[in-house]
């Protein structure tokens, strides 16, 4: 069997000398190294030769194989460069021929929404603050005046990790990390990313981008009138809205609380489907921030006073281009992208 193998080697080795064409380099593989090859039919025939044969048997196939493997590969590299050599010097560039027009990308919708809003408070003179996306339960929670078995700590609201931290639930938790390091005056606004156990749908989305502002100075320098202008210019010049209204509400870290409408633009007050009929569409929520929250930074509320606010960038973004689903936003359908390529920046 041994003079076998070495005839079938003396064979391959012939086959696939330095000017073997790709045909017959495959033809060898075949027939030495296939399934069916010649190796192995005598690996399937080991049975046959004497015990203390098969080891030498065994070694010799092994040794032909990779001597046969390697000179294939070197055969198969030297045939490639060749191509690319032919391919290169036959190749021709014809200069006169019009360039390939290459389509321009540009910034997705809801974060050139976040660029204009930004754009508006800071020409209002607030400063922007980026905060972190990881928080701890008490700058996320406690520090904003939540009570310990508020519904929003609970696993079904929150995205909790290892160790106790959580992905924060809102923008919030910047107006306490900002406070904590610097004092009054101050008037900064914190956009960034949020994360609640939320299904995707129309309205709502698991994932979604908030902004949040505060202004703090010493008690009496900032009041709710200070609130109500600053928003009713915002809205104006965002949404050149034409009417607002600031109704009560109740958030646990401000204080008196309110949310801020607007007149429907889709029905300018009439009533209609997207205004529950109301002639009304619900921006944002607001407030003076809570003497608590004040407390949770080392703030004296006998001495500072302060309002704060926040809206969803998605759901502005809805009402601001008039799209009727949230998910789109995330779908990346190109077809819906580039219906919005100049909002930052060009015509809005």
């Amino acid at each position: 069997m041994r003079d076998q193998l070495e005839e079938i080697r003396k064979r391959a080795i012939a086959d696939l000398g330095d000017d073997a064409t790709e045909t017959q380099i495959e033809n060898v593989r075949v027939r030495v190294l296939g399934r069916s090859g010649e190796l192995t039919e005598i690996m399937r025939r080991m049975r046959e030769v004497p015990n203390e044969e098969r080891p030498v048997v065994g070694q010799l196939v092994n040794q032909i194989k990779r001597e046969l493997e390697a000179r294939i590969a070197v055969l198969q590299e030297k045939l490639k460069a060749a191509a690319l050599e032919k391919s290169l010097s036959e190749a021709q560039l014809d200069v006169t021929l019009s360039g390939m027009k290459i389509r321009r990308g540009h910034v997705h919708p809801i974060h050139q929404i976040l660029e204009w809003m930004l754009e508006i408070f800071v020409g209002m003179g607030f400063e922007v603050a980026m905060t972190q996306d990881v928080e701890d339960d008490f700058h996320n929670f406690e520090a904003l005046n939540f009570t310990a078995h508020h519904p929003a700590r609970e696993m079904q609201d929150t995205f909790y990790l290892d160790g106790g931290a959580l992905l924060r639930t809102h923008t919030s938790n910047g107006q306490i990390r900002v406070m904590e390091k610097r004092q009054p005056p101050l008037a900064i606004v914190c956009p960034g990313r949020c994360f609640r156990r939320d299904e995707l749908s129309v309205r709502a989305s698991p994932m979604f981008t908030q902004l949040e502002g505060f202004m703090v100075d010493r008690r009496g320098k900032i009041t709710m009138a200070h609130l109500k202008g600053v928003l009713t210019e915002f809205t104006k010049a965002f949404f050149a809205a034409t009417a607002v209204r600031f109704r009560a509400s109740y958030f646990p870290f401000t204080e008196p609380s309110a949310e801020l409408d607007m007149r429907c633009l889709l029905c300018n007050g009439a009533g209609c489907a997207v205004c529950k009929h109301s002639g009304w569409t619900e921006v944002l929520g607001c407030g003076m921030i809570h003497p608590g929250v004040l407390r949770a930074v080392h703030y004296d509320p006998a001495e500072y006073q302060g309002f704060a606010f926040g809206m969803g960038v998605e759901r502005t973004g809805l009402l601001k281009l008039g799209v009727g689903d949230m998910r789109l936003f995330f779908e990346n359908d190109q077809r819906f992208i580039a219906q919005f390529p100049e909002l930052s920046g060009g015509a809005r």
